[in-house]
């Protein structure tokens, strides 16, 4: 069970992905928002079960209509991979009719430790997809990371290959915005970065992005430009990830769209502002030289949050000190 966020949700796929090659003979029965069912399209012994957080399975009786529902599945363990009140009721309720449940331990303390302005631990914590593999090897299946497997390239459909062309040799994502206003890059400087790549008529960069502010300011980021293209708003949601699945490489800040693209075995460039890649959240099977970090020299209270949701005075400009020159010479490097 895992309902929220998009990119925690993302973050659930390559390590069930391990399950099922390693345990081929144990069905997987994933809870968790019907928006994020297409994650795990393709994955075999894996049935998606949609919770109703609007009807059915609403507050504490819809709780229990959950449950009653899961119980019909047979199921013989339960793997609570959010920890938190929604989960923790359900995963009581099996353990109270004599099943194994396991619950997700998010290292808070040393989140805390790692992210305090006073004697801070600056340190590696144990990434996320280690933390889930922990909750299935409580159930009696250990899990081995260290060689994943992704899904091919999707086949694009003709509405999304008019949308984005086919005379490209290099196709590169870039996912500038984020929850949080602290893992955002100043968007004066991420159009230095967009302008550089832009030079190169061999690359088409397609820009990611939600709602009617966000199309707004990626149209003006793509509008000067050939191959630069919006997609925000253009494609529907399952479209959009077998986009991705294409990609060459994708840019994007600390959210969900890095987690997206790293499920699908794409290379992926992380920018940090006020978060930290330490506190847990690279995306899966991503090297550390990809995650470009602000300056802890001039800024020494980073990390200041485990989300991007605490404001620190006087670190608002703490990005700006990721040149676009380094962004993209990082980006030239991996492509």
């Amino acid at each position: 069970m895992r309902l929220s966020a998009m990119g925690d949700v993302a973050m659930t796929v390559p390590v069930l992905r391990a399950f099922v090659k390693q345990y081929p003979d144990v069905k997987l029965t994933v809870i968790s928002r019907p928006f994020f069912k297409p994650f795990f399209e393709g994955i075999p012994n894996l049935e998606f079960f949609a919770f109703d957080e609007k009807e059915r399975h609403k507050g504490f009786p819809g709780l229990l209509r959950l449950f009653k529902d899961l119980k019909q599945l047979e199921i013989d363990a339960f793997a609570d991979l959010h920890n938190v009140l929604r989960s923790k009721v359900v995963s009581l309720l099996f353990a109270l009719s004599g099943k194994k449940r396991a619950t997700v331990d998010k290292g808070r303390e040393g989140k805390k430790e790692l992210t305090r302005a006073e004697n801070k631990i600056f340190k590696q914590l144990p990434t996320m997809f280690e933390r889930h593999a922990k909750v299935f090897e409580e159930l009696g299946f250990p899990l081995n990371l260290s060689q994943p497997e992704f899904p091919k390239k999707a086949v694009l459909s003709a509405e999304i290959t008019d949308l984005v062309g086919e005379n490209y040799q290099k196709l590169i994502g870039i996912a500038p915005f984020a929850q949080y206003d602290s893992k955002v890059y100043p968007l004066d400087l991420m159009k230095e970065v967009i302008s550089k790549l832009a030079e190169n008529k061999e690359y088409t960069i397609l820009l990611f992005g939600g709602g009617k502010k966000e199309i707004e300011i990626l149209d003006s980021l793509s509008e000067p430009f050939k191959n630069v293209i919006n997609v925000a708003g253009k494609i529907k949601f399952q479209q959009e990830l077998k986009l991705i699945s294409n990609l060459d490489i994708m840019l994007s800040m600390d959210s969900g769209n890095a987690h997206i693209a790293a499920m699908l075995g794409v290379k992926v460039i992380t920018l940090w502002g006020a978060t930290h890649p330490y506190a847990g959240f690279l995306p899966f099977n991503q090297s550390l030289e990809n995650a470009l970090t602000s300056d802890r020299n001039k800024y020494p209270k980073l990390p200041t949050s485990v989300y991007g949701n605490k404001i620190v005075e006087g670190y608002e400009d703490a990005m700006r000190t990721i040149s676009p020159k380094k962004i993209f010479n990082t980006i030239q490097s991996q492509l």
